[in-house]
């Protein structure tokens, strides 16, 4: 039974950073990719950022050169440092897992591949 569960969303002022932490549970794949998306009222999810088992990164062109993806494997834990953060960035953040998918030309899997999620965490830019 796969777990992803966030934490580290808050509040912060424009400018301000933030590190996003997803612990996953139950999660063995050696071929795998996982992501953050977010989600804001009345927006359809996005993809912020994907790293895969192959150790390739892949992000959205609104968060380039300010948001890091990385994962510690012995900690079975995904990361994304959020540097620069502006009032847009304001959203409900979803860490995504699942087994088999890639990031293929630079992009990662869509909202529609993606089988575990965690609950979210809230992050709020003023």
């Amino acid at each position: 039974h796969v777990q992803l569960v966030e934490s580290g969303g808050g509040s912060v002022q424009a400018g301000g950073s933030l590190r996003l932490s997803c612990a996953a549970s139950g999660y063995t794949y050696s071929s795998y990719c996982m992501s953050w998306f977010r989600q804001a009222p009345g927006r359809e999810r996005e993809g912020v950022a994907h790293i895969d088992s192959n150790g390739r990164t892949s992000y959205a062109d609104s968060v380039k050169g300010r948001y890091t993806i990385s994962q510690d494997n012995a900690k079975n834990t995904l990361y994304l440092q959020m540097n620069g953060l502006k009032p847009e960035d304001t959203a409900m953040y979803y860490c995504a897992a699942d087994a088999w998918l890639r990031i293929v030309n630079g992009l990662g899997p869509s909202v529609y591949e993606y089988n575990y999620w965690g609950q979210g965490t809230q992050v709020t830019v003023s």
